[in-house]
């Protein structure tokens, strides 16, 4: 599996990136979401990373331990022998990141660097177990995905927040605009392979045909967060989307399935 372009390809079928490891059909980020998810053929998770104290770094979406286990407190405070004490939902012990990367071999893994602090754990990680090939890379910070980027050379990435609001920006400009905005905004040469984006942000509507057609032309797939009901998805499907990032994995499939289905019985012969 080449690293370049690994999650999609221009005119193919949607994938389906399950969010949190399928937060809905297993507890989020758990053994048992991942277990769940390759059981039933998903191939792409995306999932998120904070570190401990001692540097170990634990698949986490929060930097605090109540919302989704029995323990409290920062994960960022405490050391590895701690957090193994801590039970998630489903009773089991944290994940660390090397878990995912050494059990579930034939994944490949979004990740989402969640804060600073996590970055040289997660590369030299990616490093240790020569993953390079079956991570994707994201974050909120442009800034953090910059710097990934340079330590570790090859593998792809989303864009950040920044680069996204020039993106957007773009979007609803003419042509000689775009062009100049875009300038500024890392892209293919950079391994930059998707964006991650919700439907609409601070009231500003982001998913549109102009967006999509614009970051086809770049050769960036769109990604969208995080789409659990049918009909929307059945809606942005119809406007060209890449991948559906959702928190329920088997329903969007079945979605896909019978879109791309659709699809092919109207394809012109």
């Amino acid at each position: 599996m080449s690293a370049a372009g690994r999650m999609w390809k221009l005119q193919e079928k949607p994938i389906v990136l399950a969010h949190r490891a399928g937060g809905n059909e297993a507890p989020e980020n758990s053994l048992l979401a991942f277990a769940n998810m390759e059981e039933k053929g998903f191939k792409y998770i995306e999932s998120d990373v904070h570190a401990s104290r001692d540097g170990v770094v634990v698949i986490f979406h929060d930097d605090t331990l109540e919302r989704t286990t029995n323990g409290r407190g920062k994960i960022a405070h405490k050391s590895w022998a701690e957090l193994a004490e801590v039970r998630d939902h489903s009773g089991h012990s944290l994940l660390r990141f090397a878990d995912v990367l050494e059990k579930f071999p034939q994944l490949v893994l979004n990740i989402d660097s969640k804060e600073w602090q996590v970055i040289r754990h997660l590369v030299r990680e990616i490093k240790i177990h020569d993953a390079q090939e079956r991570i994707s890379l994201s974050s909120f910070s442009e800034m953090r995905l910059k710097v990934l980027r340079r330590l570790l050379p090859g593998v792809t990435s989303s864009l950040g927040e920044g680069a996204l609001v020039l993106l957007v920006l773009a979007a609803y400009l003419p042509s000689p605009l775009q062009n100049i905005l875009c300038w500024f905004v890392p892209g293919n040469k950079q391994k930059v392979e998707a964006v991650q984006v919700p439907v609409a942000a601070y009231g500003i509507k982001i998913i549109t045909p102009a967006f999509i057609r614009l970051c086809h032309r770049r050769g960036l797939a769109v990604h969208v967060w995080t789409i659990n009901e049918e009909v929307e998805m059945h809606r942005l499907l119809e406007l060209g989307v890449d991948a559906l990032i959702t928190d329920e994995p088997s329903r969007a499939r079945r979605v896909i399935e019978d879109f791309w289905a659709s699809k092919a019985e109207n394809r012109p012969e």
